[in-house]
């Protein structure tokens, strides 16, 4: 700025001051008077201090004034005196023409952006990576834990989850978003507590498919030493919502957590309206990426909570001397993929039982129990003969170390994947044995060209047959095995205290 705009110009050189003089009187008046030096005092240096500063305080004064007239400040003044002015300005004017925080809070609700759910440039490889669903966050996963996303946390820049859309047909019209919790987007409503968001490749009524689902849950709240229930669930199979869960897993859940579950359908929200959430996790990958050691905990905690809900935690089964007891149970299924003869297996494995002192055989069917039902059978199960189906899902209700024997129908090991396996998984995971597997080979013959994927429609549900050579050896054999494991164990199994698997360290 040129000094003609300054109240005060003040030339200061860098040269010694010039001295400054006064009259001297002499005793002879025709002398005319002279000069004399006066040597420069500090008050005079004092009086020069106050007028610099002076000057100073009305510059600043001045470029203040003109700050709060002017709503564009003159180019010719420095950008970084202007904003540092115009910051202190701002903050301290409660009463000026914008708030700034108020400002600032509408600009970031407008920012939050939201994406479809179903992200459709991974619809050819849908479960890989971090899966088409949130496909733009990466998981976490904590000492072997299973892999979620948590909101809100560091990895969210402590942002909450906000979702928008209630589809059941196309998940990508359902969407999300993150926002900060005090600058949620407009007509949003705030769930409080903490909700589960699942993800599900396939679908909630199968209690496999829906195990494996909501099992990452239990892990995790496990890991968080199980401080509290999720106050409700959100659903989801390819991004479209679902509104329930089925019976069996419904009660699962409430014998884990202690309330049945409450699942969202965003019933009560407006059509155009989004919800956010207080605490949310998230999980995408099933059991994908966990531990070992962290898989079992979460069985132990799922086996002993639903012995306990069922009110089994204590019960023995009358026998007085459980460490020569085998109990030996026959699962069956009706329909698809059931025994053709199914008296003739339950003859061949009575007949065995028969050989091996203690042992005693039951038979169940499945769709004949409840669920408590279902967990009295498993409780009380040492040798699990089955085939191949969602009844096995039970097998992590036994104690552990206990034996398992899967039986498939004619085809399965050619055209149906890596889906055939899940019950030796299951096995390992649960800490159980899987005794292997039988594969009928007769049976209908498939009337397409070799190695026609429609060739396990036809396999799909096959009735089983059975080999009696094989299954009285192959009885023989595990029932050994198991006499021979139970006589080691120095308490019996069903005589532990099984509380502290119930508790979360």
């Amino acid at each position: 700025m040129d000094r003609a705009s300054s109240p005060c110009s003040v030339d200061i050189r860098t040269t010694s001051l010039p001295p400054i003089y006064t009259t001297v009187s002499h005793s002879k008046s025709s002398q005319p008077p002279r000069l004399a030096a006066i040597p420069f005092s500090i008050y005079t240096a004092k009086l020069f201090v106050y007028v610099v500063s002076t000057c100073v305080l009305l510059f600043v004064l001045s470029q203040i004034s003109l700050l709060q007239s002017r709503s564009i400040p003159s180019p010719q003044w420095p950008l970084s005196l202007v904003h540092q002015w115009q910051k202190i300005i701002l903050d301290t004017t409660s009463d000026g023409p914008l708030d700034a925080t108020a400002s600032k809070v509408e600009r970031l609700r407008d920012a939050v952006t939201f994406l479809p759910l179903k992200d459709l440039r991974f619809a050819e490889r849908p479960a890989e990576g971090h899966t088409w669903f949130i496909s733009s966050l990466n998981d976490t996963s904590t000492g072997g834990g299973p892999q979620h996303l948590r909101f809100p946390s560091d990895s969210s820049k402590g942002r909450v989850l906000c979702l928008k859309g209630r589809d059941f047909h196309d998940g990508s019209w359902n969407y999300y978003a993150l926002a900060w919790p005090d600058t949620l987007p407009r007509n949003a409503t705030l769930m409080s507590g903490l909700t589960f968001v699942s993800y599900n490749h396939y679908d909630y009524d199968n209690i496999w498919h829906g195990l494996s689902t909501v099992y990452p849950f239990v892990a995790w709240h496990h890991g968080e030493s199980c401080r509290r229930p999720p106050e409700r669930w959100v659903l989801y199979h390819w991004g479209e919502l679902r509104p329930e869960m089925s019976p069996w897993l419904s009660k699962l859940m409430e014998a884990t957590f202690g309330k049945p579950p409450s699942v969202e359908v965003f019933d009560k929200i407006m059509e155009d309206g989004s919800v956010c959430f207080e605490d949310a996790v998230v999980t995408r990958h099933n059991e994908g990426g966990m531990s070992m050691e962290r898989r079992i905990e979460a069985y132990d905690l799922l086996r002993c909570s639903v012995r306990r809900y069922c009110n089994l935690s204590s019960e023995v089964d009358g026998d007085a001397n459980e460490v020569n007891t085998i109990r030996l149970t026959l699962f069956m299924r009706r329909g698809g993929r059931s025994f053709r003869n199914e008296s003739a297996v339950v003859e061949i494995f009575q007949r065995e039982c028969d050989k091996v002192g203690g042992c005693r055989l039951k038979v169940a069917h499945s769709n004949d129990l409840s669920f408590c039902d279902q967990v009295k059978v498993m409780s009380t199960t040492d040798v699990l003969a089955s085939p191949h189906g969602a009844q096995l899902t039970n097998l992590f209700i036994m104690d552990r170390n206990s034996s398992v024997m899967e039986f498939y129908p004619k085809g399965w090991l050619r055209h149906a994947g890596v889906g055939q396996y899940v019950y030796q998984w299951l096995s390992s995971w649960s800490g159980m044995r899987h005794e292997g597997a039988w594969r009928d080979l007769a049976g209908e013959e498939c009337p397409y060209p070799e190695g026609n994927f429609r060739c396990f429609d036809v396999y799909k549900n096959g009735l089983i047959g059975h080999n009696e050579t094989h299954f009285s050896e192959w009885a023989r054999k595990v029932l050994g095995e198991v006499k021979l494991r139970k006589a080691g164990d120095a308490v019996p199994k069903r005589m532990q205290d099984p509380a502290g698997a119930c508790a979360c360290s």
